[in-house]
């Protein structure tokens, strides 16, 4: 069956923070459960979640306004009247910080425009020194800057046979078997991508790079454009456990291990560290594999 794209989002919205604004707002507060919040069941619900004047009591602002807010227009919100929203919905920091930028507020420690640059010398000897651990320098687009010759053989891509601009791990994955076998299905890896991708597109709004890249993820599958329109979570980039499955050396478990750059510039140190003995073969063969 062929997927059903939702029309509710015009294909201009990426230029109009408050329709954003609003559908984020709508789609977080649907996603609430009453009970768990405390509020008392009063009729039947018609919509899933909270209704907009159970938002608004709990953030103590009028529901008026509120409505206004949902409804995309120009309301010019305070910061004390968002932290309250945010609250409200139970935001997590990455939530409050999008809805904050998408208002037009300041949030604390904006970060700095991405722009590709070769990666320096001491970046190369770090990436280098951590071998046989598989290590990349990655921007906040998800450009890779940098890597070690155990992440391309773990990633079954030899970048430096790659252009710059395809060095990204979001479009290897959309475009690259090997890559997108490695990670897994769609249905767990892309909403993750897209979470990272939704909340530093936000941030980085009129940056060539950013919006190129999304053009081209769009074409290059229909299934992430797809996911793009329907989900609406943001996050930060953690540190998390997944499961790789390389088509030789079999399924794996891998942690993944972000470090920040200093001054803050927003690229990472991503070093992949086996967490068990099976992993730990593995990542000791990957020194002897030849690259394809």
């Amino acid at each position: 069956m062929p997927l059903k794209v939702s029309q509710e989002m015009p294909a201009n919205l990426l230029d109009d923070s408050n329709k954003i604004l609003a559908l984020f707002l709508r789609t977080r507060r649907e996603s609430l459960d009453p009970a768990r919040l405390g509020l008392p069941r009063s009729g039947r619900r018609r919509t899933p979640g909270l209704r907009r004047e159970e938002v608004a009591m709990l953030a103590n602002i009028g529901v008026t306004w509120y409505t206004w807010l949902e409804q995309g227009r120009k309301v010019n919100p305070s910061t004390a009247s968002m932290a309250a929203i945010a609250d409200a919905l139970q935001c997590t920091p990455a939530e409050t910080r999008y809805l904050f930028i998408l208002a037009g507020l300041q949030p604390s420690e904006m970060p700095i425009a991405s722009k590709y640059e070769e990666v320096s010398a001491a970046s190369r000897r770090i990436l280098d020194t951590l071998m046989p651990l598989p290590a990349s320098i990655v921007m906040p687009n998800f450009d890779i800057q940098g890597y070690n010759a155990n992440y391309c053989r773990l990633m079954g891509v030899d970048l430096d046979n790659v252009p710059h601009d395809d060095r990204n791990s979001i479009y290897q994955y959309l475009t690259n078997d090997h890559w997108h076998n490695l990670l897994g299905d769609d249905d767990i890896v892309l909403p993750i991508f897209i979470a990272y991708f939704h909340a530093g597109m936000t941030e980085h709004r009129g940056d060539p790079r950013w919006e190129n890249l999304l053009e081209r993820f769009f074409e290059a599958s229909p299934v992430f454009k797809h996911f793009w329109e329907q989900r609406h979570e943001v996050r930060y980039i953690e540190n998390h456990t997944m499961t790789y499955y390389h088509h030789e050396l079999g399924p794996f478990k891998i942690q993944k291990v972000n470090w920040f750059s200093a001054p803050r510039d927003g690229s990472r140190l991503l070093v992949y560290v086996p967490v068990d003995e099976k992993g730990e073969r593995i990542i000791a063969m990957l020194e002897h594999k030849e690259m394809n």
